[in-house]
């Protein structure tokens, strides 16, 4: 990856935001379950932090995915990984598929006021049966007339509970399940939407989580993005980005890890010595620092293929299941050298091992990454019919 001066422009940009304006209030945001989101995202959407790669008749910067791909990385530095994640929804999962094939109606009415900051979305993709299986969902939206009627619920939806607007997969029809779904932009305030109380999760702790239920939501056909039955590819998509965004994002994260607890294994003395000066632990975080830059080298790798226009869902899963894989590693080995401070729920190393955890979960799990390798290496075995 050669950075320019407007990479790194950007860069100092979201640090300098991450350090005035997150980490200050993370530990009492971490505390209250979640974060003044309209208020930050709409700090954010005035420095064109929610827009980097959007167009600009709509607000956005118009810039390839690597300055995207920069900010994810400064994000990383937050000291919570939940308001992080906030922002990504927002950026590089519910509005990617609005911005390439929506209708100019759709870009006026919910990408430019989420570019702007004055709107917050959600994407409605998992259900309590179909989480990594996004073939097995069951929310259908129904034709009426000019209209959608939505039923069914979706489950552990990040930002939903502040939410303005939600990017639905749906079932628009009966066709095979990967022609039956349809991406549809549904706002919150339409009747017969309802969300559960916030879920109580392990970490990202910061960010609010919901389960949403649809009664009859009815909303019209228009809000479609695309057309009809390609909501599954659209979706597909959208992991690619969100799958990029999340091993950015880990990078630095892990690297702050690593360097805290290098700080503090300089410190803490045991039988005489800093614990910084046993080998097994210089050499452990050396091999893990080697680890990172091996991520970093397949997240840019990816990020530039993508950016060129080529298919990159091999390694943007792979570079997704080397950072939920590598996110454990890191912050297990270094919660370790902190001994009994590292076991203490507000320890840094701490909540960073609860965050991490996410990563092999969200967007696909570590399992389903594998699958998708093994198929594009040739090697998973089909469908034995009867």
């Amino acid at each position: 990856m050669k950075f320019t001066a407007e990479h790194e422009a950007l860069r100092k940009t979201v640090r300098d935001f991450v350090e005035k304006e997150i980490n200050p209030h993370c530990d009492e945001w971490e505390a209250a379950g979640g974060f003044p989101i309209h208020e930050v995202f709409k700090k954010l959407g005035n420095l064109g932090l929610l827009g980097i790669q959007k167009p600009e008749e709509y607000g956005g910067m118009g810039l390839d995915y690597s300055y995207n791909l920069v900010a994810a990385e400064e994000l990383g530095m937050a000291h919570c990984g939940g308001v992080p994640l906030a922002i990504g929804v927002q950026t590089d999962m519910c509005t990617p598929a609005i911005s390439r094939f929506g209708s100019d109606e759709l870009k006026r009415d919910f990408l430019a006021p989420a570019i702007a900051g004055d709107m917050v979305g959600c994407i409605g993709v998992s259900e309590v049966g179909a989480g990594s299986d996004v073939a097995g969902m069951k929310t259908t939206a129904k034709q009426d007339g000019d209209d959608y009627i939505i039923n069914g619920s979706k489950m552990w939806i990040t930002n939903s509970p502040k939410s303005d607007f939600i990017c639905l997969l749906a079932n628009t029809s009966d066709d095979k399940p990967h022609k039956n779904k349809s991406l549809i932009v549904v706002p919150t305030n339409t009747p017969g939407i309802s969300f559960s109380p916030n879920l109580n999760k392990l970490g990202m702790r910061s960010s609010e989580t919901a389960q949403i239920f649809f009664d009859d939501v009815r909303v019209p056909q228009r809000n479609r993005i695309g057309a009809e039955g390609t909501g599954f590819m659209m979706q597909m998509l959208q992991f690619q980005e969100e799958r990029l965004w999340g091993a950015a994002n880990v990078i630095k994260a892990l690297e702050n890890c690593i360097n805290q607890t290098i700080d503090y294994c300089r410190e803490r003395k045991t039988f005489g010595q800093p614990l910084i000066d046993n080998q097994v632990i210089h050499f452990r975080l050396a091999e893990l620092q080697t680890e990172v830059e091996a991520l970093r080298a397949l997240t840019y790798q990816a990020c530039e293929l993508h950016i060129e226009g080529k298919d990159v869902t091999r390694l943007a899963s792979m570079a997704k299941l080397k950072a939920g894989r590598l996110g454990r590693e890191v912050t297990d080995s270094c919660l370790q050298y902190w001994g009994g401070m590292g076991y203490m729920w507000d320890n840094p190393i701490s909540r960073a091992q609860r965050d991490v955890r996410l990563v092999s979960i969200g967007g696909g799990a570590d399992e389903i990454m594998l699958g998708i390798i093994c198929k594009l290496m040739g090697t998973l075995p089909g469908k034995r019919k009867d």
